[in-house]
């Protein structure tokens, strides 16, 4: 009877991508996926490894599955955690079979002996995937990062930005079209450096971007460095139809910028903003901002707070700062009392809690094209599948059809439509 597995993800787009081409392998080899992990024979987590929480979310993941799991399976720690803490790891963790990256030798299928690990041991970037299950899909277009950001860990376990090539890119975004999906959403660690590790140097998101837009209806990019968002990457992006821009600014104070070894600051960023509001007044926009970092004052707050005003971004997202062994942060002076970064997150959220909720209620009375992504549920090109909030549309429509619906209502992150399938 053929091994059964279960893949539980946590963490990024980036991982989610990781772990379906993990599926893939799996399937490939003879397992076949499980309902649920208490009817696996091979239970796997893909942890995330960025910051404490996600660690602590990790490590709690893998000891809930340990109960669950049948006496029998085998459970494996993979991903960013296993890449960062691999021995450590294992010491810790008495109820894990295995702990490794996606760079350890192993074999695959019914003939594994128990205590082999159970996962590839190739980079992941080009392996096929499954068949998809929704009409859009994530399409990691590189692996790695070569910045220097002051409080992230991420080279250090990731390496360097390796991309992959344009045709690889393509033949796996055409599969999935011809599987239904019609909405491709291109990550990375530094996507719109992609390419520059080629040789010449030289950045090729643009025609990567240009080139998936003729075989999908929406692309959508996530994580944009502010730097490397020039005018040609802002006029491709429009044209895609898909004016959404996630960009990675972190802060708006320039001297706190600085300490955490990045480029610009609000002025520049909301010139640029604007800038792209005047090509295209339907821009919608996300970033994160990291509140606490080593010597944030409150100057450096007040600053901020101003930035999210004056910018009124669809979508934010506020973070603690996390000390991650190994990163220059960790040698700053200038710690920030948690009780004072929690009271900084509380007025930043409810700040950009009100922007967007003004920003969802201006919109009722709009026409929009959305994707239908499961019965009832759609979006358009202002929301990002599993980040951003969604429109309620009647269950009716065809799931993965694209539909023009009226907006009717607003409530919080979310809208309500009425409307009709287009095609």
């Amino acid at each position: 009877m053929p091994r059964t597995f279960w893949v539980e993800t946590l963490g990024c787009p980036k991982n989610q991508v990781d772990s379906d081409k993990l599926a893939g392998t799996m399937l490939a080899d003879g397992l076949l996926p499980a309902a649920a992990p208490e009817g696996a024979d091979l239970v796997v987590v893909n942890s995330c490894a960025f910051i404490e929480e996600a660690r602590q979310e990790s490590v709690d993941t893998v000891l809930d599955l340990a109960e669950r799991k049948p006496a029998s399976a085998e459970l494996v720690v993979t991903g960013c955690l296993a890449e960062r803490y691999g021995p450590e790891l294992a010491a810790a963790l008495p109820e894990v079979d295995a702990v490794a990256g996606f760079g350890v030798p192993v074999t695959l299928g019914p003939t594994r002996q128990r205590g082999e690990s159970p996962v590839p041991a190739f980079d992941l970037l080009n392996l096929p995937r499954p068949a998809p299950a929704a009409p859009w899909a994530y399409v990691k277009v590189a692996e790695g990062c070569d910045r220097a950001c002051g409080f992230c860990a991420i080279p250090s376990f990731r390496g360097r930005q390796r991309s992959r090539s344009i045709p690889s890119i393509l033949a796996e975004v055409e599969g999935l079209a011809a599987g239904g999906v019609r909405e491709v959403v291109l990550v990375a660690q530094d996507l719109a450096s992609f390419g520059r590790d080629g040789g010449r140097g030289d950045r090729r998101i643009v025609p990567l971007v240009q080139a998936v837009a003729r075989r999908v209806d929406r692309v959508r990019l996530l994580y944009l460095y502010p730097s490397d968002l020039t005018d040609e990457l802002i006029a491709a992006i429009c044209a895609t139809g898909v004016p959404y821009f996630d960009l990675s600014l972190q802060h708006a104070s320039r001297p706190l910028l600085r300490r955490m070894r990045r480029w610009g600051d609000g002025d520049r960023f909301l010139r640029c903003i604007d800038d792209i509001r005047r090509r295209s007044p339907e821009a919608a926009f996300r970033s994160n901002f990291i509140v606490g970092y080593p010597g944030e004052t409150e100057d450096d707050h007040d600053r901020l707070l101003s930035f999210v005003a004056a910018a009124d971004l669809d979508w934010c997202g506020f973070f603690a700062y996390s000390e991650e062994q190994g990163t220059y942060a960790t040698r700053l002076d200038g710690r920030v009392d948690a009780s004072l970064v929690q009271e900084r997150l509380t007025e930043l959220g409810q700040l950009q809690d009100g922007i967007t909720a003004r920003r969802r209620d201006a919109l009722i009375g709009s026409v929009v094209e959305v994707l239908v992504d499961a019965p009832g549920v759609a979006r358009s090109h202002r929301e990002a599948p599993e980040i951003d909030g969604i429109v309620s549309v009647p269950r009716d429509l065809p799931v993965g059809e694209l539909a023009t619906v009226t907006i009717t209502g607003a409530a919080g992150p979310d809208l309500e439509a009425t409307g009709e399938a287009r095609q």
